[in-house]
């Protein structure tokens, strides 16, 4: 198992904790989509939080959809995972390039001002839709403000990707800690006092800490106590029979010039970047089964 999200409580369940490691997911991701280091960045940081978030989910068919929306170069940040932490995600402009700010990626700069949104579909009439402003645009800090202020849920995330001088990703991960209702003064304070001690998530994944060993810096003397690991891992479910549906969305009108040009026609996923050609003749008989 290479990329994993160990979930676990602490304090006598007082508080519960996610951590992962991502790095091949985040690699997949960056492969597919050829992103820029400050686009492999922010994505890597919301996909890693989106298989942890995904894995907070009850049930198989409950779909997690988190979408940040900035006015900065990547134009927006697009990410979907399940309860299994099978993730896919995309950026909008993924060959953005920017100077580095204080010898980091400058993430916050790509993505601009904004809002953060989160969709979880879970099989209810309407699914539930939450929505903040981004405080900082680092990702991490963004998210932390969503669970305080849409969910009600006082937590802190952490997120850290490290690139290779190749461009390739050497060490991705993080972790989400939230304190359940019952939590005493007492653990509160001694959980803010581990978390100061946490100075960098980069800095502890580039040391070789697994997330056991992540959630145990970070938790200290509180007691951790593991429940359980899921592998995780970049997964895109498109095909050329669920593209071809998008494909009969454009309208009669579009199709019959394609077909009436009689080139072939390539349609690629958000997702994954997959690309599927369809042939004037394909493209005839979705015509057809779209009436």
């Amino acid at each position: 198992m290479n990329d994993y999200i160990v979930r676990a409580t602490a304090a006598d369940s007082q508080i519960r904790v996610f951590a992962a490691t991502t790095a091949e997911m985040v690699e997949t991701a960056r492969q597919h989509h050829n992103t820029s280091p400050v686009a492999t960045a922010a994505l890597g940081r919301l996909l890693t939080a989106g298989a942890m978030m995904g894995s907070m989910m009850k049930n198989d068919s409950d779909v997690l959809t988190i979408q940040i929306r900035g006015d900065g170069p990547l134009g927006g940040i697009t990410v979907t995972a399940d309860s299994s932490a099978n993730v896919k995600g995309y950026v909008n402009n993924p060959d953005v390039m920017l100077p580095a700010k204080n010898g980091k990626l400058d993430v916050g700069g790509a993505v601009g001002i904004g809002l953060l949104q989160v969709i979880k579909d879970m099989g209810l009439k309407e699914p539930y839709v939450g929505q903040t402003i981004l405080v900082s645009s680092e990702i991490a800090e963004d998210l932390t403000y969503y669970f305080a202020n849409s969910e009600q849920v006082p937590s802190s995330v952490g997120l850290g990707i490290l690139m290779n001088h190749d461009n390739t990703v050497r060490r991705a991960g993080g972790f989400i800690i939230q304190l359940m209702p019952f939590a005493s003064e007492d653990t509160i304070s001694r959980l803010e006092q581990s978390l100061k001690n946490v100075t960098s998530v980069t800095e502890l994944l580039d040391r070789g800490y697994t997330p056991e060993q992540l959630l145990q810096e970070i938790v200290g003397d509180l007691g951790l106590e593991i429940a359980d690991t899921v592998p995780a891992k970049f997964y895109c479910d498109c095909s050329k029979e669920k593209v071809e549906k998008v494909v009969a969305s454009i309208g009669k009108k579009d199709l019959r010039e394609m077909i009436d040009d009689g080139e072939d026609i390539e349609v690629k996923c958000h997702f994954c970047d997959t690309a599927y050609n369809y042939t004037a003749e394909e493209l005839k008989e979705i015509m057809k089964r779209s009436k």
